[in-house]
């Protein structure tokens, strides 16, 4: 049997909250039931704060139930690129930031029942072996010794490829569903406004004094810009048995190039990019290389993800806007949201508690949004906005697309997407829509 879901969703049940459903206050609000928000609630428990999260369906079940898992402060080869457009603090920043989340990982996982294991990290590039020479460089200037590898375990002819030792993989619905036992969640609850410090349900209101905004993508248009600031990525994700081992976590550091790891028994191999609403091979593509190079094998699993892509592949993680400064925003993780989720946590709860952090600089959602992909962005709402259809999307009013793969309704601006009925399926978007 093949199950269209992701191997995390069927191996797991997380413990249910309520719905809240009268008036309450808190320290601390935060929206947003992802793996973000949930250890943003963690760190602030620990830290005996007052706090509150509230998910509008059930948490877990968004964007964290189809990951692929990866551990890694390895993300594709962002360190030249950082060092050669913000300077090398701010590259270290970054670089620290991601390692301190792997070692927390590994900390908080020691003694929990969540498919933890170290494994080497490598990326590999097909065409450029000179990309892969600049990212060992600019990983020494860093004083992170990574290692050059001319062949790799996975099918494909390379240039170059760079290692990293001891990153990890685990099963990411098995962590939370044992670090939320205890958490103060509601679930079913779903925010529609917030008015300054007031947050409101279909039933009943929340005061805060801070708020956190997890929900992928940001739902306040008013402030921050994140609509233009942001795209998202749709991928695809097949899990077959009866191939062999690899050894480690690989990906392509093209966009739109292919990622492999084990879990168990079986081979998850990830591909087939692009942006939300245009088009894409989906699961054929990478179903004619199963075919090609694992022809005894056998597909239990397959489904999909959906990634926010910033400017500049940095996450924005801090203060919502410059106008709302008790609001505060993870969002933007550019397919590497285990450790920016742990990232996100950490800086998050020091903010919100007014203490300053070391890592904070580097991930301001207030940085300058002046880079050739905010045009790219500006082109696709325009053209979607007025492009002739009755079917809108109830975010920003731009044309939906369908998509034949997966028989939805896609926003190409900002990645909303809708069931073949109208139901909203991934956000911005707060309410369904007539189709």
């Amino acid at each position: 049997m093949i199950f269209i879901n992701s191997v995390w969703h069927e191996s797991i049940k997380i413990k249910k909250f309520p719905k809240l459903n009268e008036d309450t206050k808190a320290d601390v609000l935060i929206i947003g039931g992802g793996l973000a928000g949930i250890l943003c609630a963690y760190f602030l428990k620990q830290r005996g704060v007052n706090y509150i999260l509230v998910e509008a369906q059930k948490i877990g079940m968004g964007i964290t139930k189809n990951t692929t898992a990866k551990i890694t402060f390895q993300h594709s080869l962002i360190y030249s690129n950082l060092i050669k457009n913000y300077g090398l603090e701010r590259a270290r920043q970054y670089f620290e930031s991601n390692k301190m989340a792997l070692g927390l990982y590994a900390d908080i996982c020691k003694n929990m029942e969540c498919g933890f294991e170290k494994k080497s990290a490598v990326t590999y590039s097909i065409n450029s072996v000179k990309n892969i020479e600049e990212e060992i460089l600019a990983l020494e200037k860093l004083n992170y010794k990574a290692q050059f590898l001319d062949k790799i375990t996975v099918p494909i002819k390379i240039s170059g490829a760079i290692k990293f030792e001891n990153q990890a993989q685990f099963n990411p619905l098995k962590f939370m569903a044992n670090i939320c036992e205890n958490l103060n969640i509601y679930e079913d609850t779903f925010i529609h406004k917030l008015d300054g410090n007031i947050a409101f349900t279909e039933n009943a209101k929340i005061g805060a004094k801070k708020i956190i905004i997890a929900t992928h993508f940001p739902f306040i248009n008013s402030h921050g810009s994140y609509f233009l600031k942001m795209y998202q990525s749709r991928s695809y994700v097949v899990a077959i048995q009866n191939a062999a081992q690899v050894d480690g976590m690989y990906v392509d550091e093209s966009q739109n190039g292919m990622s492999f790891r084990n879990y168990k028994d079986l081979l998850l191999i990830g591909g087939g990019d692009h942006r939300t609403g245009k088009g894409g091979c989906g699961y054929e593509g990478l179903r004619k290389f199963v075919k090609a190079n694992y022809p005894k094998s056998k597909e239990k699993y397959f489904w999909a993800t959906q990634d926010c892509m910033t400017l500049d592949n940095i996450p924005y993680i801090g203060q919502y806007s410059s106008n709302t400064p008790n609001w505060f925003v993870a969002t933007g993780f550019n397919k590497w949201g285990m450790t920016s989720s742990m990232v996100a946590a950490k800086i998050l709860s020091d903010l919100v508690l007014e203490k300053k952090n070391h890592f904070s600089e580097v991930f301001s959602p207030s940085r300058s949004i002046l880079k050739p992909q905010l045009f790219v962005n500006l082109g696709e709402t325009v053209l979607n906005f007025f492009t002739p259809t009755l079917k809108r999307c109830p975010h920003l009013g731009c044309a939906l697309k369908w998509n034949n793969y997966e028989h939805s309704w896609d926003c190409p601006c900002h990645g909303s997407r809708f069931t073949e009925q109208g139901k909203i399926i991934d956000n911005p978007a707060k309410r369904d829509v007539n189709v």
